[in-house]
């Protein structure tokens, strides 16, 4: 079981990485609307690639920064019954939907998606737009980001296990969840 929590460590490392990438790209996509708002009001100039380059930098913190979210144990879940279960329970509903609905939907569309960026890359595909930016780096983030997820499921899967049997910590693994508030 070390070798494996010692791979899921370097798993959490490797999405620590590609999370914080994301937060630095939502700063850069704020600085670039900024700038473009300004130069298209104050200056009558505006450039589709700066717009395209806000999009690019949107799905690459949605899609790079969802298995640092799920690391940190921040997506959204029905939460109904599983706050008001024991920590041991939560591991053993973690265990189960992480087999049954996040690797089997995340194995599909990355299944689904490199058809999609590989038809991107082989075409060299550009936007229509005038002045727009090549298509397949963006394309590229999306098989990627739901590598990121599997990965990131597995590791884990390996930390909850991990504790299910007594071998792991409860600093490796975040269960601490707040509920939405309304």
């Amino acid at each position: 079981m070390r070798p494996l929590l010692a791979l899921s460590r370097l798993i959490d490392g490797i999405n620590t990485v590609f999370g914080k990438a994301a937060e630095w790209m939502v700063l850069a996509a704020c600085v670039i609307s900024a700038g473009n708002a300004v130069s298209r009001y104050a200056a009558s100039w505006s450039s589709n690639a700066w717009l395209e380059v806000q999009w690019y930098l949107f799905a690459g913190v949605v899609m790079l920064g969802a298995a640092y979210t799920l690391n940190r144990n921040g997506h959204v879940r029905v939460d109904l019954v599983y706050g008001n279960l024991s920590d041991r329970k939560k591991l053993w509903v973690d265990v189960l939907g992480i087999l049954f609905f996040l690797f089997p939907a995340m194995i599909l569309l990355v299944w689904m998606t490199w058809p999609f960026f590989m038809d991107s890359f082989v075409r060299n595909e550009a936007s229509q737009n005038a002045g727009g930016l090549i298509r397949w780096p963006v394309k590229l983030v999306l098989p990627l980001g739901f590598l990121l997820i599997s990965l990131q499921g597995f590791s884990e899967l390996i930390k909850r296990i991990a504790l299910l049997r007594g071998v792991g910590t409860d600093a490796e693994v975040v269960l601490t969840y707040e509920k939405p508030v309304q």
